[in-house]
């Protein structure tokens, strides 16, 4: 067979391969027990909320102190909360088990070797299993935001939504900005998923990589905490992670949306490539 005939043939069974993949990230015990932590963080916040009713329009003037201080007016805010409190350490403790376990984990099983035997096969690998990884990483956000939505329709008023910037808007606009703002997070996560991915071509040991991943994030927002650093805080790979809250005002702060997602889109470029120069160079019978 050709060549070309030959990766005509891998593309054609690519669906395949990807929901086998996707049956086998959302089938582990420990990524569905991720899962169930992310959607019972809303349920919690929601709880402590109603018991605990904070003066509308109370919290601070930046950071989750903004949404708090909203969800006892618009139960549409707690999505907002719960996706802002996450997002520091949960969401990317759950992109980093994913993407940790996404090459590393074959190698420790053994089946890596075979999947690089494949012919044409080593980018359909990489590409596979990136697009697993994007996909959980916004799975974990819609149970989040979607959550956080249920909580705060049962517990809360909901109905014209207050932006940040003072401007009401419909309902049904809050809820499309808040649908942006799961696409916008979902994206900084799998370029997240990208570094996880690419250090895991480096070792069997998955846990390892979920570590290093997870030190990548806590170094990243020490030193965009720094503002004698300044200079370098908007390469980091969290920097934009939070500038979500441009889609809460009026106008919509495009450009910095717009940076936020070249920022993601070059570290997805970068790493998920340097995963696949790894792959490539990879010797099957190691």
């Amino acid at each position: 067979m050709s060549p070309a005939r030959r990766a005509a043939a891998g593309l054609a069974r690519w669906p395949r391969y990807y929901r086998s993949e996707l049956r086998i990230a959302f089938g582990r015990p420990r990524n569905l027990l991720m899962l169930a932590a992310l959607a019972g963080a809303p349920v919690f916040f929601g709880i402590v909320l109603k018991v605990n009713t904070p003066e509308p329009g109370a919290g601070g003037p930046s950071g989750a102190g903004e949404f708090i201080g909203q969800v006892a007016e618009n139960g549409v805010f707690l999505s907002l909360l719960a996706i802002y409190a996450l997002l520091t350490v949960l969401l990317p403790l759950a992109v980093a088990v994913v993407s940790g376990d996404s090459v590393a984990g074959e190698a420790g099983m053994g089946t890596l070797r075979t999947m690089l035997t494949v012919p044409a096969g080593r980018l359909r690998l990489v590409a596979t299993k990136y697009a697993t990884i994007v996909t959980f990483s916004l799975a974990a956000c819609l149970i989040v935001a979607g959550m956080g939505l249920l909580m705060g329709v049962i517990l809360f008023p909901v109905g014209r939504v207050t932006l940040l910037s003072g401007d009401t808007v419909p309902l049904a606009d809050g809820l499309g900005r808040l649908a942006l703002i799961v696409g916008y997070v979902a994206a900084g996560l799998a370029s997240l998923g990208a570094i996880g991915l690419a250090l895991s071509t480096f070792t069997q040991h998955p846990i390892a990589v979920m570590a290093a991943t997870l030190v990548v994030v806590i170094i990243s927002e020490i030193l965009d905490a720094i503002s004698q650093v300044g200079a370098i805080h908007p390469y980091l790979p969290t920097h934009f992670w939070f500038s979500f809250d441009a889609l809460l005002r009026t106008p919509i702060a495009w450009p910095q949306i717009l940076h936020g997602l070249a920022s993601f889109a070059a570290y997805a470029v970068i790493f998920a490539g340097a995963a696949l120069v790894r792959i490539r160079r990879a010797d099957v019978t190691c």
